[in-house]
């Protein structure tokens, strides 16, 4: 999700189908136990170039953003939610380490709750989204399934809230459209 170049005029995300994001972040509680956070912080953004690395695992998109001074988060685009299950339960992935650690230190009671961590994950229906960019260039749900004319999804967004992939019109035993 590096593209800088700006795309003029307004665009929307390509994105037909199902739309799966996930919220992934932390949360600094004692700035001063900085051996604690910046560990996890890093061990964000492992997770995130390792999933990039390997596009079958599933992950789409993701940007980093923060909420806060404390709060730091990823907002990941995935294939299906079944890519996202593989990916966190596959035992070769750093996240399946990183979990185990977790688990050991809560387990061994040596949990100090100096740093937060957090997650959300949605399944959005065909229909429960829509996007609109000006003068972006490709950027979240556009950057990871593709920007494409808004006028190919209706100038307003109760238009692009309608619109439905063909393979979802072939389905319902209509027309797309």
């Amino acid at each position: 999700m590096s593209d800088t170049r700006v795309t003029a005029g307004r665009t929307t995300a390509a994105a037909q189908g199902d739309v799966v994001v996930l919220l992934i972040g932390m949360r600094v509680n004692h700035f001063w136990a900085v051996h604690q956070w910046v560990p996890v912080f890093f061990a964000m953004l492992r997770m995130v170039r390792d999933l990039e690395k390997d596009g079958s695992r599933g992950l789409l998109g993701r940007v980093l953003l923060t909420a806060s001074p404390r709060t730091y988060y990823v907002v990941q685009y995935w294939e299906s939610k079944e890519k996202l299950y593989a990916y966190a339960s596959a035992p070769d992935m750093f996240h399946h380490k990183v979990w185990a650690i977790i688990n050991r230190k809560e387990r061994a009671g040596k949990v100090r709750q100096h740093v937060g961590i957090w997650h959300e994950a949605y399944v959005v229906p065909e229909g429960s989204y829509e996007s609109i960019y000006a003068d972006m260039p490709p950027f979240g749900l556009a950057a990871a399934y593709g920007a494409l004319p808004v006028e190919k999804r209706g100038r307003r967004a109760a238009d692009r809230f309608a619109h439905r992939s063909p393979e979802a019109g072939a389905e319902a035993g209509g027309a797309a459209g």
